[in-house]
Parts: C-alpha cells; structure tokens; sequence
C-alpha cells in the first residue's frame, strides 16, 4: 500500500502537466501518481502513457471518456490505494520543500499507527502577472504541528476558509462518506472539501506553503467570465452542499464543526450570488432568489443567521439597483485585497 495517492484530473493538458507530475515526482515510491486522462484531444493521453513507462512504480496512467473533473476524481480514488488522498490540478504543482515536510509528517503518523482524517497545509496564489503571491494559512485558527479535533478551533472567518488545494484525507474517510462527485460540472472541488468534514473527527495542520495555485489564465473555471457562463453549475454544486449540510447533522461532533461548514457554505452562495449580481440577467437574478429561498425552505434558522446575520448574507441581498452596485462594490474591494480570480 502507498503512503500517498495523489490524483491529477488532465483535460487538454498537454502544455502544463508535465511541470506538475515534474513536482510530484520527489515523493518517490511512497507515492503514487494517478494521472487521469479525461477524454482528452490533444497530447495529453500521449504524455501520460511516456510519463507512466518512465515511472511504472510511481505513476498510473488511466484513460476515460469525458466526465469533467468530478468524474476523473471520482476515477481517481476507485484507483486509489494510498492511506491518504490528494488532488492536484494539472495547471498547479507543489513545493519540494513543504513536500517533504508532509510526507515526513504522513511517515511518522503511519509509523505511530496515528493517522489523522484530515491534513491541512497552505496555499499560495501564484497569480499570473502579479509580483505579490497572496498565501492562504490558518495559523490563527487552527493549533500547528499538533493532533486536534473540531472543539479545538475557532470558526474561520469570511476570508479564511479550505480550499481543496489546503486538504489531503485520509482515502478511508472519503469513501466512509460515499463521496462521488457530480460528472461533467465545474466548482465541485466544494464538495470534495464539503462532503467528508462531518466525517472528520482528528485533525492535523502543518504551518507549509505546500500547493501553488495558478490563477489568471483566461480559460480557468475561475476567470470571472467563465464563473458567469458556468453560473448553472456553480448553483447545481451550492444546492448539493445545502443539502449535504442538512443530513449531516447527526455525525457532528461539536458545535465549532458545524459553524465552519455553515460558515462554509455562507462563502459559496455569496460567491455564486455576486456572480449572479454582476451578470445582471433576470435569469440569474432569478437562480440567486430561487437558492436563498430553497435554504429558507430547507432550514430557516440556518436562513435567518446567513441573510440577517453575516456581512456575507446581508451584502449579496442588499434590494434594489443601488443594493447591487454596493454589493459588488464590496466583492471588488475583497478580490483586490485576496487576489482571487
């Protein structure tokens, strides 16, 4: 059995995998690579294959028919026979530096027989053109270089919450949770992040910029333009995680588990409705109205702390054309400060 499995979801990816895998290649034979192929038209299943014959005790190359990225990652962790789980997009990579540092913690955790649910690390912004690399860490939040449980920390705030580039799993608990992503849908890195933390029970965090996320390519599922044509499947993923969040209940363990998987959920709809404020269609108005109305259905008590009693609710529901105009205004100023998108 591998220490690691880390997957990596190819799409056309024939110009940037390559520098990814070249990242991962360190980890050596306690890691194993799955590179998925999905349904690609270009190099991409090409490189894969060279790059599998070159490394058959490292890397795996495996072929599907497009299913989008849930689909590969589900693909992924069918094959996975790693103790822990982690996806790595192709366009991003890790550093060798904090790469060693999590596989020398995952060793110890195996050799202690003291495998935690959930290892966090940081992120870091590698946004094209910009000579200031925004870091994403949660040493305010979370106790470093040591075991803890959700009780043990405090709730993130607005700006501060896990991305799927902040979290390895331990494999065995993202199967306990039945996890398998929506196919051919964009943003369900959410959920990959969203549906196990109920699940979660021990928790570790090492201090490490680890994963480097690129960002500010035109084509990225995060540019502002495709976020706005995509706006169905990001409003498909936010009524998946309202629902994941309700029949969870009775596997939280404490109270601080629950406020950050709110808090959570808070972020993304806020996301997708900014998004639906600045494409200013009525349609899309009328998906945003549609979604804070199905979470007042689904739970109002949960309804009325996000729309009356956090910055997030009450800024994306702010009424009228001046309302709007303020509510990006407000999503601007945050974008700049964080340098997301």
């Amino acid at each position: 059995m591998k220490l690691l499995s880390i997957v990596v979801p190819c799409y056309n990816s024939q110009d940037y995998m390559e520098h990814c895998i070249d990242s991962l290649l360190p980890g050596g034979k306690e890691v194993e690579i799955l590179i998925v192929n999905d349904g690609s038209t270009d190099r991409t299943a090409a490189i894969a294959d060279r790059l599998a014959a070159a490394y058959p005790d490292r890397i795996r190359a495996i072929h599907q028919e497009n299913a989008g990225h849930g689909g590969a990652v589900n693909t992924g962790l069918t094959y996975a026979t790693g103790l822990f789980f982690k996806v790595v997009d192709s366009d991003d990579w890790v550093d060798a530096d904090a790469y060693r540092s999590i596989l020398d913690f995952l060793r110890t955790a195996v050799k202690e027989r003291q495998l935690p649910d959930l290892l966090l690390s940081n992120y870091v912004y590698e946004k094209q053109g910009a000579s200031h690399k925004k870091i994403m860490h949660y040493r305010k939040y979370f106790p470093t270089d040591t075991y803890f449980s959700w009780d043990d920390v405090k709730p993130l705030p607005p700006t501060t919450y896990i991305l799927m580039h902040s979290v390895i799993y331990r494999t065995e608990v993202l199967r306990l949770c039945g996890m398998k992503l929506p196919e051919h849908t964009f943003y369900v890195d959410n959920l990959f992040v969203f549906q196990p933390m109920p699940y979660v029970h021990t928790i570790y965090y090492i201090d490490v910029d680890f994963y480097r996320y690129l960002i500010g390519r035109e084509d990225q599922s995060v540019n502002e333009s495709v976020m706005i044509s995509r706006l169905n499947q990001q409003y498909q993923v936010n009524y998946q995680m309202i629902d994941t969040l309700l029949k969870s209940g009775i596997h939280f363990k404490s109270d601080t588990q629950c406020k950050n998987m709110c808090s959570y959920l808070n972020i993304i709809m806020s996301v997708s409705s900014i998004m639906a404020i600045k494409s200013g269609t009525e349609e899309h108005l009328g998906w945003k109205k549609e979604l804070w109305h199905y979470l007042k259905e689904a739970n109002r008590s949960i309804y009325r702390k996000f729309r009356y009693r956090t910055i997030l609710g009450i800024a994306m529901n702010l009424p009228g054309s001046l309302g709007r105009k303020l509510s990006i205004f407000a999503y601007n100023v945050t974008q700049k400060i964080y340098g997301f998108n």
